[in-house]
């Protein structure tokens, strides 16, 4: 494995002086180090300028001062976000008294109204007075116009964070409201290609956090033109009935808790539908806190005590059972909740877990209570949540036992004979595993590896729709043992990542609906029990070749019917080219498999990634779950699109 190096000159005593130490001014730090403010550079970070602008109405609306907000994509690349709220003040600052407060929060790291004071009592979303100003920053133009209650409409322009000129009155205004108007600077971001249903699936999730705002998503872009509009009375209520509507829901509707703690509001949502995973989301402020915190400690206490407590009350757990465990109560799951409160306190840069230590107990108080009153008003539907729960104990003992007999195989066998052709190197971070589809190509692959790195899983036939499976039974699959005892990490409760045995996991199989289908089940396996190799940018997807080209004695590789297109173009009609489609991975011997699939040097493999779990959640419970009709208007949807289907 080749590591570049840079010669750089030694640093030494007499080098080091004051004209080393550089100051940078204003936002030069965001154009410099852009990674530090937005993430990326890639369409990634792209997205996170619009929601850093949209952010800050967002908090207009959770002060309770604004009910609309309304982001375009116009046709010569740039996005504005307007909303009605208070308008971001232009009076000459008290610190800055040359300046508009407009202009310091435009061109000011640091500035803005979430550091304390009246401005944003309910909390907010930003806590460090850069996001605007970033926005600005990596801007090739930016325009904000402001309209006051004074009637007067004020506006100041930018370049690359600079201003044109000083803010001004351009004309009269009625109400109030703030419009912002920004052009990516295509020197520091690698995209300006804003993707329309990305965006919309956020701010869906933003209508659902904020009941009664209106958010509408136009898109003005030639060929593209399109618009969307969020507005949900239910709140969270609404949010869960989305996430369950390809499931089969345990409870007739989902129960509601909305409640006020000292600053604290809370709100969350509950549905129980008949699957066996747990779908919960939860949010701090409007950000999405991946990682859970305090608010999710105290959710999750309180439901498994309060059922606990309802079923030994009504006598459905009798005194010689044990207690429901949190896996037992949250086995079918589907929940959201979310806390606003005035300084917010999260760890890390990302701001995925939510740290306020009051937090806990203010929602365990608030959902123990209102649970209790609901199971108590509604016993058909609260014995049935118990049901489920206790069925849930007795699958996880049986599952248990299934863990203790991977965990016992795991520790009596190194390798699976016969399956699993390991590597030699023991560095995780440089091996990788291959999950192959079917003995022939696991037998081509195992000749063409390379021994040192690349260790070889065969798997044969489908594996088990683990959407549709209990823990226990999924630990009864062979298949889906193997796999398990072959990344070393166990599964369930007792999984620890840090005894992964590879740093790649890619999965290989045939270009057809067959090895798509396994590829698929794959997937889902991965997502809903060890989604941390996604997150950790482990799994990887194999790209074979679909076409070998023959011409003379040369062999070229094209892996998509426009590619070969392509090359048979360029070839012209003067060379004879003979054209093979392959069927399958097994087709190929293995010095083939090896230089188009295999090889780091010449292969293409696919990261996946899940940018939108609440998106990726949805798919996979509508293609992999036991609802027909959801999957049936989506197959009728892009049917359409289908290519290459082998009959």
């Amino acid at each position: 494995m080749a590591i570049a190096q840079r010669n750089e000159p030694a640093v030494t005593a007499n080098s080091y002086t004051a004209s080393d130490i550089q100051i940078l001014e204003g936002l030069e730090p965001v154009r410099l180090r852009p990674g530090m403010y937005i993430g990326s550079t890639d369409i990634r970070g792209l997205h996170h300028l619009v929601t850093e602008v949209v952010d800050n109405s967002i908090d207009e609306a959770m002060a309770g001062v604004c009910d609309r907000i309304v982001i375009t994509l116009h046709p010569d690349g740039s996005c504005s976000v307007e909303d009605n709220g208070r308008g971001i003040p232009v009076e000459p600052h008290p610190q800055r008294p040359n300046q508009s407060t407009l202009e310091v929060i435009m061109t000011t790291l640091h500035a803005g109204g979430k550091f304390g004071g009246d401005g944003y009592k309910q909390g907010s979303s930003g806590l460090h007075g850069v996001g605007v100003s970033a926005v600005n920053a990596l801007s090739e133009y930016c325009r904000v116009e402001v309209r006051r209650k004074t009637g007067k409409l004020h506006m100041q322009e930018y370049q690359r964070g600079v201003p044109l000129a000083p803010a001004r009155v351009i004309g009269k205004a009625e109400g109030q409201g703030t419009k912002t108007t920004f052009k990516p600077d295509l020197t520091i971001m690698e995209t300006g290609d804003f993707q329309f249903e990305t965006l919309a699936q956020r701010f869906r999730e933003m209508a659902y956090l904020n009941r009664g705002l209106t958010i509408k998503l136009v898109d003005e872009r030639e060929g593209q033109e399109q618009e969307c509009t969020f507005y949900f009375d239910g709140g969270l209520k609404s949010f869960v009935r989305h996430l369950n509507r390809n499931r089969n829901v345990v409870m007739a509707k989902p129960v509601h808790i909305e409640r006020q703690v000292e600053k604290t509001i809370i709100e969350v949502a509950v549905q129980y539908n008949d699957g066996y995973s747990e779908t919960l989301f939860s949010f701090a402020n409007g950000i999405n806190t991946v990682d859970g915190g305090s608010h999710v400690t105290g959710f999750r206490a309180a439901l498994t005590r309060t059922l606990n407590e309802y079923g030994r009350k009504n006598g459905q757990l009798k005194e010689a059972d044990a207690n429901l465990t949190g896996d037992d109560v949250r086995e079918g799951l589907t929940a959201a909740i979310s806390v606003k409160l005035p300084n917010a306190q999260f760890e890390g840069q990302t701001k995925g877990k939510l740290n306020n230590a009051e937090v806990r107990t203010q929602v365990e108080n608030v959902v123990s209570e209102a649970l209790a009153k609901y199971l108590e008003e509604t016993p058909s539907e609260a014995k049935r949540i118990i049901d489920k729960c206790v069925n849930s104990a007795r699958a996880r003992d049986a599952a248990r036992k299934a863990r203790e007999l991977v965990r016992r195989k795991d520790a009596l066998d190194s390798t699976l004979p016969g399956k699993l052709a390991d590597c030699s190197e023991r560095r995780a971070d440089r091996c990788e595993l291959y999950l192959v589809e079917g003995d022939s190509a696991g037998g081509s692959a195992k000749q063409g590896r390379d021994r040192h790195f690349q260790a070889i899983l065969p798997l044969r036939g489908k594996i088990l729709n683990v959407e549709r499976a209990r823990l226990d039974r999924m630990l009864a699959s062979e298949t889906i043992k193997d796999i398990i005892t072959a990344l070393g990490t166990g599964i369930g409760e007792n999984m620890d990542f840090t005894k992964l045995r590879y740093g790649r996991i890619i999965l290989m199989s045939d270009a057809d609906v067959d090895g798509s289908h396994i590829r698929t089940l794959l997937l889902t396996f991965f997502f809903r029990h060890m989604d941390q190799l996604i997150t950790n940018g482990q799994l990887y997807i194999a790209q074979p070749p679909l076409y070998r080209v023959q011409v003379g004695k040369q062999r070229h590789y094209v892996y998509s019917d426009q590619e070969k297109d392509e090359f048979l173009a360029r070839l012209g009609e003067g060379k004879n080219a003979s054209v093979s489609r392959y069927k399958g991975l097994g087709e190929m011997d293995p010095e083939e498999l090896w230089e188009t699939t295999m090889n780091p040097s010449t292969r293409t493999i696919l990261q996946v990634t899940v940018e939108d779990a609440i998106k990726a959640d949805e798919t996979f419970s509508m293609l992999m779950g036991d609802e027909v009709m959801p999957r049936k208007r989506f197959i009728e949807a892009h049917a359409k699109y289908v290519k290459n289907l082998d009959v």
